[in-house]
């Protein structure tokens, strides 16, 4: 996960283009869709954990995310030329990095 982290931060860094909240309709492809969806659902799961201080069980939930996050890079473009389309992409991965920057900044550990 540190991997897919850091990477998610090396292309939210070079976004050209507003970063605004995920739209779930908006994803096309399926591997994207199962991202949104897992992403925004663990969003509402781990809130209650973080206001806990349960950083371990909020780090065993973000582990579960490993497949759908190698599944969306092995078959979704990120940077697509569709404006509408790559801004939610960018979405999905800055609530990603959102989530883990919660508990810590996991790219910094590699």
């Amino acid at each position: 996960m540190a991997a897919a982290n850091k990477r998610v931060s090396n292309i939210l860094a070079k976004a050209d283009v507003a970063i605004g909240e995920v739209n779930p309709t908006a994803c096309v492809e399926p591997a994207e869709k199962a991202l949104a969806e897992a992403v925004l659902g663990l969003r509402t799961e781990v809130q209650p954990l973080i206001a806990q201080g349960e950083y371990t069980a909020v780090l065993d939930k973000l582990a579960s995310l490993r497949q759908p996050v190698d599944n969306f890079f092995d078959n979704v473009m990120v940077n697509a030329e569709d404006p509408e389309l790559r801004q939610n992409r960018l979405a999905i991965l800055n609530t990603l990095q959102g989530l883990f920057l919660q508990v810590a900044d996991i790219s910094l550990l590699q």
